[in-house]
């Protein structure tokens, strides 16, 4: 079974958004200092990592995570791989025949940052053309390989307005190293334990697979 594991490792070497809280894996109980089992407190923000944007992001009215639909969560992915070096546009997008899917995650240059525990402000985002572009063409998931959609600090943030604002669910800080990228993934996810490294639990991530239905824990020790 081949699984394509698109979030980033939860460790000390993971970036923060600015003004975020960072990561913050704390020892509770550890067996080798004669305690019962393993145990951490876990500090960080919602927004930290792999994660995704509900509407509640910028709609004080809008749902919340628990609102959003899991059809939309669960099936075929068309990913799609961008060489823009600054915001991403309407023309760059208009060269992918998008007329038959439902999400598409985006792959960039920014999925070889991950691995520096600094943030570069200067990722490549989501413009506010391509934001109304795949809302057009009627995308219901986006998703992006670093910790916004949006630009940075763009002000108003109209991406994250035009994509949340239509219903589209967003899922930021994806790692999108596969080799032939313009591709699709399958129709099915597994449930899988939050990327945590060296760390007794966590919560759970979807992953996609390569058609299989099975589920699995990882990282826990």
């Amino acid at each position: 079974m081949k699984l394509i594991d698109l979030s980033v490792p939860l460790d000390q070497r993971l970036p923060s958004y600015p003004g975020n809280a960072p990561l913050d894996l704390e020892p509770v109980k550890r067996l080798a200092r004669g305690d019962s089992s393993n145990v951490s407190t876990l500090r960080m923000s919602a927004h930290a990592g792999t994660h995704v944007d509900a509407p509640r992001h910028f709609f004080d009215d809008a749902g919340g995570i628990e609102a959003l639909p899991l059809d939309v969560l669960c099936g075929r992915a068309r990913v799609v791989e961008v060489a823009a070096t600054e915001a991403i546009t309407a023309d760059d997008l208009r060269r992918f025949n998008l007329s038959d899917e439902v999400r598409v995650l985006i792959k960039t240059s920014n999925s070889q940052l991950w691995g520096d525990p600094a943030f570069h402000k200067e990722y490549i985002g989501v413009g506010e053309s391509a934001a109304q572009y795949l809302v057009e063409r009627g995308i219901k998931l986006v998703g992006v390989d670093y910790l916004s959609v949006e630009p940075f600090k763009t002000p108003g943030a109209p991406t994250h307005h035009i994509l949340l604002g239509a219903g589209t669910i967003v899922i930021e800080g994806l790692t999108v190293r596969v080799e032939n990228p313009s591709g699709f993934f399958g129709d099915n996810r597994q449930r899988l334990e939050s990327n945590f490294k060296a760390n007794s639990g966590g919560v759970t991530r979807r992953n996609p697979d390569d058609g299989l239905h099975e589920e699995l824990t990882v990282n826990g020790d």
